[in-house]
Parts: C-alpha cells; sequence; structure tokens
C-alpha cells in the first residue's frame, strides 16, 4: 500500500535509536502508543495526500516554518481564533492546516492525548520532504502544544527583507547564515504570485524600471506570466525554474540566484551579498554541491528546536489542534 518509498523510510525507522538532543529525542514516541508507530501513522496520511497533491511539500514547509518563527514550535499557528496567528496577514496564504488535522485524528484513535500537533507539524514535514526526494532526517520530537496564539506576535520576513535583516531576524532565532541560506532553499518547491514580484518586474525602488541584478531571459519570461497592466494579479510562478523540479527539493533555487534567476528580491539577494554569496555558490558548484540535502534535513532539526515547551509542566497535548483542551 504505501510503495517503495514508504519501503525505504521503514526500514530507516528500524534503525533509530532513542538519541536525546536537550528536551527533544530521536524516537520520542517508541513505545508509547502500543503496537502502533506513531511516525508510521503519520507517514500514511502524507503520503495519501502526496500521491494526489505534491505541492502538499511546499506547504507544509511553510507552515513549519510559520510556526517556528513567531512564538516558536509550538503548534500556536494551527489554533482558531480571530486575534490568532494564522489570521495575521502573512499566514492567510498558509494551507496545509486540514492535513495536519487528519493526521492528528488518525494518532488519537490509536493512543488519545500522546502525541502533539507541534510535534505532527515536524514529523510530516520531514516525510514530505522526502516524498519529494530529499532526504530523510531523523526528526525530533516531544513537543508539546502552546495554550496561547495572538496574530499581534507574528514577525515574518516579506519577500523584499534585505539580507542583513534576515540574518538578524534568523540569528535571534538562534539560526546562523548557513541555516538561513538552507532554509530559503525550500524556494526549491513551490509558488509565489505575480503580485509579489510586479515591483521587480517593473517598479524596482520606485524607478519605473526592472530590478537590474535580474537576468534578462528571466525578466522575458517573467513579463509573460505577469504583464505589466496584470489581468490576473493571482497568477502563479515556479520559485525553482529548472523544468520538471517544482516539486522535487534539490538545489535548483541556489543555482537560479547564483545565476541572477531568484524570483524573489531576498532570494536573489541573497546570492549577492558578500555575506552569503559565498555560501550560495559553494552549494552551486564548490565544496558543498553534493550536501544540500542532508544540510537541508539538518537546518530543519536545528529550526524544529526553536523556543519549544516540553515536559509536563509547559503548555499540553491538545486533543484537537484547531482549539485548546477544555
Amino acid at each position: 500500500m504505501r510503495g517503495f518509498a514508504a519501503l525505504v523510510l521503514s526500514l530507516v525507522f528500524l534503525s533509530v535509536a532513542i538519541t536525546c538532543n536537550g528536551a527533544l529525542q530521536r524516537g520520542f514516541y517508541l513505545e508509547k502508543c502500543g503496537e502502533n508507530n506513531v511516525e508510521d501513522i503519520i507517514r500514511d496520511v502524507v503520503e495519501s495526500r502526496f500521491s494526489k497533491d505534491p505541492t502538499i511539500v511546499a506547504a507544509l514547509l511553510r507552515l513549519h516554518f510559520h510556526d517556528c518563527f513567531v512564538s516558536g514550535c509550538d503548534g500556536s499557528l494551527l489554533l482558531n481564533g480571530t486575534d490568532a496567528e494564522k489570521n495575521a496577514g502573512p499566514n492567510f496564504s498558509v494551507r496545509g492546516y486540514d492535513l495536519i488535522d487528519e493526521a492528528k485524528d488518525a494518532v488519537e484513535k490509536a493512543c488519545p492525548g500522546v502525541v502533539s500537533c507541534a510535534d505532527i507539524i515536524a514529523v510530516a514535514t520531514r516525510d514530505a520532504v522526502f516524498m519529494a526526494k530529499g532526504l530523510n532526517y531523523k526528526v525530533e520530537t516531544g513537543r508539546r502544544d502552546s495554550l496561547v496564539s495572538s496574530a499581534d506576535n507574528v514577525d515574518l520576513p516579506g519577500p523584499s527583507i534585505t539580507v542583513k535583516n534576515a540574518i538578524a531576524l534568523f540569528k535571534r532565532k538562534g539560526l546562523d547564515k548557513m541555516d538561513m541560506v538552507l532554509l530559503l532553499g525550500a524556494h526549491t518547491v513551490g509558488v509565489t504570485h505575480c503580485s509579489f514580484i510586479g515591483n521587480r518586474l517593473y517598479n524596482f525602488n520606485n524607478t519605473g524600471k526592472k530590478d537590474p541584478t535580474m537576468e534578462a531571459s528571466l525578466f522575458k519570461s517573467l513579463s509573460k506570466t505577469c504583464p505589466k497592466i496584470p489581468n490576473d494579479s493571482e497568477s502563479q510562478v515556479a520559485l525553482d525554474q529548472t523544468i520538471n523540479s517544482t516539486n522535487i527539493l534539490d538545489n535548483g533555487y541556489l543555482t537560479q540566484v547564483k545565476g541572477r534567476r531568484g524570483i524573489l528580491q531576498i532570494d536573489q539577494n541573497i546570492g549577492l551579498d558578500a555575506s552569503t554569496g559565498a555560501i550560495v555558490r559553494s552549494f552551486v558548484d564548490g565544496p558543498l554541491k553534493n550536501s544540500f540535502q542532508s544540510r537541508f534535513g539538518g537546518a530543519l532539526i536545528k529550526m524544529g528546536r526553536v523556543g519549544v515547551l516540553t515536559g509536563k509542566n509547559e503548555g499540553e497535548i491538545r486533543r484537537t489542534c484547531g482549539a485548546v483542551n477544555p
């Protein structure tokens, strides 16, 4: 039923020993759900969705990032409410909530009150990455769920953020320049909308001209999809323009950035900036060329440690992901 990819995953999971990293652990749920393997249950849900909609990879990566970069990897993004995080502007287009709910329902049937929604996000994202031909990194679990969620706390990097400000933001989360480049490398899957790149095409810095750093053939291509007088501001552009690579986790995005073909402004700028350009080049044709996937998994593990709630005195294990327990 699961196919070859799932067989490979199963063999890998069998070899995973419980190892600790601070308050989180690899294999935290082993033997906590009877004969059921929690990560197998989550993986089945992700695999079923991925087979129908491979764009779920980009959706889950974004959901994971948007959750961790506010109050920490605590599932606060999942909470419903008029003033909750998911109702802040940067989160309007986040999706994947229904998949997390589906996985939560499945694990609750197997072992009620054991698995946090925050951990389901991390595990589901890892599985989606693997299904997109990334590596099966060993996710850490043991998080508990937040009791609060506030739209006022949402401060996420926008597509035009400067490299300097982005580095400072990542640093506040305990992540360095290498982590930042790798995590932005998630743009190797997914799409953006014309409304986010119109300024680069036609009015960069209020000049009435295109962004001079954009490679000419890319401008020609994008201007067809996103004309100056838009016929549909929601037209989509693949963040990785490599043919047949939109839903594959590889270094195609960084290769584009090196060739001045980055789609978003921050994408292009990390390739041009002195503080990050060397990292980009190293992953394209330098010493790190063959290590993007493994290091990308490592960056996700590191991000997954940001602001976690652990132990019985922090947060809770929600019964449903959209609401705190009664």
